[in-house]
C-alpha cells in the first residue's frame, strides 16, 4: 500500500470520527436545550436575583419637594439597581434563620429514621424467599415513595388532626387517650411533620437499598464462613464496608428530599418556618421589601445545602456500583 494511498485512507477515517462527533451532538442538543431552559436559566435568575438589589425612590428639585411629571403631574419615581449581599444577609438572620433551623432538623430526624427503618425493611424483603412478596414490596414502595403533596397531607390530617382526625377521636372517646396531651404530639408541630414525611422517605429508601443489598455476593458470605467469621463479623467487616457508601449516598439523598419537600408542610400548616415555605410567602405577600430578592437568597442558600450533597451521593454511588457490579 503506497503512502498516498494511507494518507486517503488516513483522511477518510478522520472525516467519519468527525461526523460521528458531530451527530452526537446533534443527538443530545435537545437534552441540551431541555437543560438550559428547567434548569440553568431559572438557577441563574435566581442567583443574579439574590445578590442585586433594587432600591426606589423619589427625586428631588431645586425647592427640595420631590418631583413631578410636568404632563400626569403624578411623583417621579426612580428604580435603581445595585450589587449587593443584603438579600443574603437578611435569609441568614431573623425569622428566616429559625426556618433554616426548622428544616435542617426535620431533614437531619426525618432522613435518619428512615435510613434506619428503611434498611431493615430492605433486609427483610431480600432475605425473604417469597418472590411474591418482593415483588409487591418493591411496587407498594415505588407508590408511596411518589405519594406527597396535598393528597398526603389530607390523609394525616383525616387521621390524626387534633379537632377532626378519626384516629384522634376514636382514642379520645372510646380510650380516653389524647395524643396531644398524653404524647404531646401534634399535626402541625416538628414532630408531626416528621411523621408526614416517613410516610414517602422510608419507601424511598427501600427503593435505593433494595438493589445494594441484592447485589452482594453470595460467595463473599461463604468465603467468610470457610475462614471462621461469624455472621456478625461478615457484616461489620465485609458487607457493611461495602454497602456504608451507598447508605451515606442514599441518607444525603433522603434529606435533600426532606429539605425541598413543599407541598405537604404547606397543606398541613401554612405557618410553620420552614424554608420553601417562606418563598411561598416573600413571594406572595408583602413581609418585607424586596421580597422577591430574599426569597431568591433563600432559594440560593437551599442550594448551597442540595447542590454538593447531591454531587456527593454521585460519587457514592459510582465507587458502589464497581463493587456490586
Amino acid at each position: 500500500m503506497t503512502e498516498q494511498t494511507l494518507a486517503v485512507s488516513g483522511a477518510a477515517t478522520v472525516r467519519s470520527r468527525s461526523r460521528r462527533v458531530s451527530l452526537a451532538w446533534t443527538g443530545t442538543l435537545p437534552f441540551l436545550v431541555f437543560f438550559g431552559i428547567a434548569f440553568a436559566v431559572p438557577v441563574g435568575y435566581v442567583i443574579y436575583n439574590a445578590f442585586r438589589v433594587t432600591t426606589t425612590f423619589q427625586p428631588l428639585g431645586k425647592d427640595g419637594m420631590p418631583k413631578r411629571n410636568p404632563v400626569t403631574e403624578q411623583f417621579i419615581t426612580v428604580t435603581k439597581s445595585a450589587w449587593s449581599t443584603a438579600n443574603v444577609h437578611a435569609s441568614l438572620h431573623g425569622a428566616f434563620h429559625v426556618a433554616m433551623i426548622n428544616s435542617i432538623k426535620l431533614s437531619v430526624i426525618s432522613a435518619v429514621i428512615a435510613c434506619v427503618f428503611g434498611l431493615f425493611l430492605s433486609y427483610a424483603i431480600v432475605a425473604s424467599d417469597n418472590q411474591t412478596l418482593k415483588n409487591l414490596s418493591a411496587s407498594i414502595s415505588a407508590v408511596l415513595a411518589n405519594f406527597g403533596g396535598v393528597p398526603l397531607a389530607f390523609l394525616f390530617i383525616a387521621t390524626l388532626d387534633t379537632n377532626a382526625g378519626v384516629l384522634t377521636g376514636f382514642l379520645q372517646n372510646h380510650l380516653h387517650f389524647s395524643l396531644k396531651d398524653d404524647l404531646h404530639f401534634q399535626l402541625q408541630a416538628l414532630s408531626g411533620l416528621v411523621l408526614v414525611y416517613l410516610y414517602f422517605m422510608i419507601p424511598l429508601m427501600v427503593l435505593v437499598m433494595t438493589p445494594a443489598l441484592e447485589g452482594l455476593k453470595p460467595q463473599w458470605a461463604e468465603a467468610a464462613e470457610n475462614l471462621g467469621a461469624s455472621r456478625f463479623q461478615y457484616w461489620r467487616l465485609v458487607a457493611l464496608p461495602v454497602l456504608l457508601p451507598t447508605l451515606i449516598g442514599t441518607l444525603l439523598l433522603l434529606f435533600c428530599s426532606a429539605f425541598s419537600a413543599y407541598a405537604t408542610a404547606y397543606a398541613i400548616d401554612q405557618s410553620f418556618a420552614l424554608m420553601p415555605l417562606m418563598i411561598n410567602d416573600l413571594l406572595n405577600g408583602n413581609i418585607v421589601s424586596n421580597g422577591g430578592g430574599v426569597g431568591s437568597a433563600i432559594a440560593f442558600d437551599m442550594m448551597v445545602f442540595v447542590l454538593p450533597l447531591t454531587v456527593i451521593y454521585s460519587l457514592l454511588q459510582r465507587r458502589t456500583s464497581r463493587w456490586l457490579a
